[in-house]
């Protein structure tokens, strides 16, 4: 179920670190920190489709159901996948190259956009009441799992391959390495039960999907600070080489370091949500997060070595990542069903190409101006304060409305409304 995630999440994350090869190939310049600029800006592209794609696919999934929307979505990414390492560089075929780079960024942007609404809203109706959060924490947990394993695949290529190969074919294959699931992905989602049409679905909710405009704004805001937090902590491999002159040996393991904190973390957080309520796994995390972003950067700046980087991307990515797969879970639980899919892909989306396609295009530019390489923790810490104002507003979703210990344990009561 959550393979379409992961894999467009490989993709996505292996682009953004092979940021610095992927420029030189499709866009070379004399002038340093062009083609660098240039890469991430087409990496930028990629989410300027995803609120077509958020509706399109999205209202898809609510009209036609969950299952036709996310066979779409995931055939959509595995052309997108395999399409973008296939294209000759700019010295083979010239202007055509970006061209065709931008092309595929722009198909997997919408193909990403439409894949998150159907397949969180298919989560979450499959899921047991008291499940929930731990069943929609499984979408972060691919992407995070992605992340782990696109790092491991560039700290093997770079430790196997010289800095000419790296340009001229590896990241190449560390991309088409993730077609690789593209088979077994379209046939495990052709084995599905819809979740769409159930017997309840006509008399659950109310007739007008009017009034969620609060949850929505509200869902916008924390949505694009978990962004700029978690797209700057996928920024930190580009960040340890281009900007701390690290090795790309050592850069590569900050992905890997990240990967394996949200795996732990995001199910976790997840768990956490259904026996203590989301509210509290969401504010306490960024709570923690805010406190320490710039003591982090300040000694990764200090002493530019992979311990001080792989403690950094451990500790800001663990909180990091204990917060934000729960807002997914508070959002989804806050919408109804008949409009849950386009709602959550909307919604995503919008904060998504906002933030996501802007923050490290963003953060390379204002390095780059100011020479100053603690920019992304002013950056992080204005978006983790943001978030923390906005979590303070959300109502609380979880099904579990009181936990009281007892002599035989705790007892806990569901609301009787607790599948929406």
């Amino acid at each position: 179920m959550v393979v379409g995630n992961g894999l467009e999440y490989y993709d996505f994350v292996t682009y953004a670190f092979f940021a610095a090869q992927i420029g030189r190939t499709f866009f070379p310049s004399n002038v340093p920190g062009t083609s660098l600029l240039a890469s991430l800006a087409t990496f930028g592209v990629g989410f300027l489709t995803r609120p077509l794609g958020a509706l399109v696919i999205g209202r898809f999934g609510d009209r036609a159901g969950r299952k036709p929307a996310m066979l779409l979505s995931f055939l959509l990414i595995g052309l997108g996948v395999v399409g973008l390492p296939l294209i000759p560089s700019y010295a083979s075929i010239g202007v055509l190259a970006p061209v065709l780079a931008i092309a595929f960024r722009l198909l997997q942007g919408f193909a990403l956009g439409g894949e998150v609404g159907p397949s969180t809203a298919f989560l979450m109706e499959a899921a047991p009441p008291l499940r929930r959060g731990l069943y929609i924490s499984l979408q972060a947990t691919s992407a995070d799992f992605a992340v782990c394993i696109a790092g491991l695949v560039g700290v093997g290529l770079a430790s196997v391959l010289d800095a000419s190969a790296l340009d001229a074919w590896g990241w190449r294959v560390a991309l088409l390495l993730g077609a690789a699931i593209i088979p077994v992905g379209f046939v495990l989602r052709r084995t599905l039960d819809e979740t769409l049409h159930t017997p309840t679905q006509a008399r659950e909710e109310p007739a007008s999907p009017r009034g969620y405009e609060r949850i929505v704004a509200l869902g916008l805001i924390l949505l694009g600070a978990a962004t700029t937090t978690n797209y700057l902590l996928e920024y930190m491999t580009t960040y340890a080489s281009a900007t701390l002159g690290m090795s790309a040996k050592i850069a590569f393991g900050a992905t890997a370091v990240i990967g394996l904190s949200g795996l732990i973390c995001d199910s976790l957080g997840g768990w956490l949500s259904d026996r203590w309520g989301r509210k509290p796994i969401m504010i306490i995390p960024w709570l923690f997060l805010a406190i320490a972003v710039f003591p982090s950067f300040w000694l990764l700046e200090r002493l530019r070595t992979g311990a001080a980087l792989y403690t950094a991307c451990a500790v800001l990515g663990s909180l990091s990542t204990l917060s934000s797969a729960t807002i997914i879970v508070a959002i989804t639980e806050s919408l109804p069903r008949r409009v849950r899919s386009a709602g959550i892909a909307i919604t995503y989306a919008l904060a998504i190409s906002v933030f996501g396609g802007s923050t490290q295009f963003f953060v390379a530019w204002l390095i780059r101006a100011t020479g100053n390489p603690l920019a992304p923790a002013w950056y992080m810490f204005c978006g983790v304060i943001i978030g923390l104002i906005t979590l303070s507003q959300l109502p609380e979703t979880a099904p579990v409305k009181t936990v009281s210990a007892g002599a035989a344990g705790p007892r806990v009561r569901i609301a009787a409304d607790a599948e929406r």
